[in-house]
Parts: structure tokens; C-alpha cells; sequence
């Protein structure tokens, strides 16, 4: 799943001899950053409530790096730096790294592997 999602990525710079949507895909190596840095790798702190400095951070950070990997293909649409399929393949391409985020998520959840 994650490689189709980053084989979109590229084709959506690809088809339309533009590059500028590779931007978002420095967010796909931001987005984990604060579990590895914060959360030892674990994804178990992005659901509880516990914390503290540098746990509310690492939260925060996720989610601004999740909400601008939406974001920053919108952006460039709106500034005319990519067109409008170029965006939609973009949008793709997230849904099937969140996805593959899910699956992997839900997979260090279950005890039975």
C-alpha cells in the first residue's frame, strides 16, 4: 500500500511535467518523526490522554504535519503552481498512506502475531 501511495505521488508529478506536488511528500517523512522522537516508536501515545510537554507536542506535530500534507496540494492548486488532477491524485495518494498507517497501527495493536 505504501509504495502505491508513493508510485501516485510520482505520477502525479510525472503526467503533468510538474514537480511542485514532491513537497507533500516531504510530509509523508515528517509525519512519523514525533512517534519515533517522542513516542519510541510506538503509536500508542497518539490515543492516550496521558502526557505532558513534550507528549502534547509530539501530538501537535502530527497533526500539523497530517493536516498539511492535505493542505500543501491545495495551496499549490490555488497559486496555479499544479493543476487540478495533479491535486486529486495528491488527495489519492494521502488517503492510501493514511490507510496504510491504519493498517500498521492496528496490526502493532494485536497481541496474536
Amino acid at each position: 500500500m505504501f509504495s502505491s501511495s508513493i508510485l501516485l505521488q510520482i505520477l502525479a508529478c510525472a503526467l503533468y511535467s510538474n514537480w511542485w506536488p514532491m513537497l507533500s511528500a516531504l510530509m509523508y517523512v515528517v509525519v512519523p518523526m514525533p512517534c519515533l522522537f517522542f513516542g519510541g516508536g510506538s503509536t500508542q501515545f497518539l490515543i492516550s490522554r496521558d502526557g505532558g510537554g513534550w507528549m502534547d507536542a509530539a501530538k501537535f506535530l502530527t497533526g500539523a504535519s497530517a493536516v498539511g500534507s492535505i493542505a500543501i496540494p491545495i495551496i499549490l492548486r490555488h497559486a496555479d503552481l499544479i493543476q487540478t488532477g495533479a491535486m486529486f491524485i495528491e488527495f489519492v495518494s494521502f488517503f492510501i498512506f493514511v490507510c496504510t498507517v491504519m493498517c500498521y497501527h492496528r496490526a502493532s495493536l494485536d497481541d496474536e502475531w
